[in-house]
């Protein structure tokens, strides 16, 4: 008899200890708004980002091992403003999952909650890969992410109210923790203001509108366009004249023709993480604007 009351008692201890089943599946379209929805949720999510910081968001095939994780998901969250055009219509279609489709509370398009900037007055193709809704990469500001984190902590409570005050309590710590982070950000950051850089695509826009830096140019010669010789020959010749502070390009861009600038302008090529995951010190959102502003700082010396 005590033999069995050992067994049920050490069965009994064995199922307290199993981990809490997660209580909603999410799908992040980029890691960002993965690593957000981690946050607020903890383990009551399980988290899956359908791409990498090392993958060019615009870019993306829709395989069936994506739309296999978007029929199982409870709520889908991703940039929108047209940055993910080529492929998530269609893994939502395929998916077949009507919790998740646009307009349903399992969908979440983050760009909604920022005022996005550099809308176009003209919408012509010949222009290069523009964004009729304005520039997408919104989470480059760090007060646009908590604007996100409101929304999405809201629907995280819709969609399980059973753990709502787990939510909360989760939601209430991360803004008081983002908020210091942004102050701290702010000041270590000062003294960029003004600063010159070279960007490889217009992903950088936000970071450099919050920071106060100056954009002298792009090594691609048209959004989406890749860098041609006589575009960075031109970069060249203007850099001799009014030289900038660094070539900034995201984890995911080809660095060749960064530092095929750098070596003729004489002036460093500086490698962003861009979203969580792009560098080794960038492995959540604190990480990710830590590492960039050290990345930044380390070029005004």
């Amino acid at each position: 008899m005590k033999a069995i009351l050992k067994i049920l008692g050490a069965l009994g201890s064995a199922i307290v200890a199993l981990p809490a089943v997660a209580a909603l599946n999410v799908f992040a379209c980029e890691p960002e708004w993965g690593a957000l929805a981690q946050e607020l949720a903890g383990d009551r999510v399980s988290v899956y980002s359908g791409t990498t910081a090392l993958q060019d968001p615009h870019r993306i095939e829709a395989r069936p091992s994506l739309i296999a994780r978007v029929r199982s998901a409870d709520l889908v969250i991703c940039t929108g403003a047209d940055l993910e055009v080529g492929w998530l219509p269609l893994l939502l279609m395929q998916s077949g999952n009507a919790k998740i489709q646009p307009g349903s509370a399992g969908f979440l398009e983050a760009s909604q909650y920022a005022a996005k900037i550099e809308i176009p007055k003209i919408l012509d193709r010949s222009l290069g890969d523009i964004h009729p809704s304005g520039n997408p990469h919104i989470h480059l500001d760090p007060r646009n992410i908590a604007k996100v984190a409101n929304a999405l902590g809201e629907r995280l409570i819709r969609l399980d109210p059973a753990n709502a005050d787990g939510y909360k309590t989760r939601a209430t710590s991360f803004q008081e923790r983002w908020r210091a982070a942004i102050q701290r950000w702010e000041q270590q950051a000062a003294r960029l203001k003004g600063t010159s850089i070279v960007v490889y695509h217009r992903d950088m826009s936000y970071l450099i509108n919050w920071l106060g830096l100056r954009q002298a140019g792009s090594l691609e010669p048209k959004p989406g366009i890749p860098p041609t010789p006589s575009h960075l020959a031109e970069i060249v010749e203007r850099m001799r004249i009014e030289p900038a502070k660094a070539i900034v390009y995201s984890a995911y861009n080809d660095p060749r023709a960064a530092e095929f600038l750098s070596e003729r302008a004489r002036i460093p090529a500086v490698m962003l993480p861009f979203t969580v995951g792009g560098s080794d010190k960038a492995k959540d959102l604190f990480g990710l604007f830590d590492d960039t502003l050290s990345r930044l700082l380390a070029t005004v010396k």
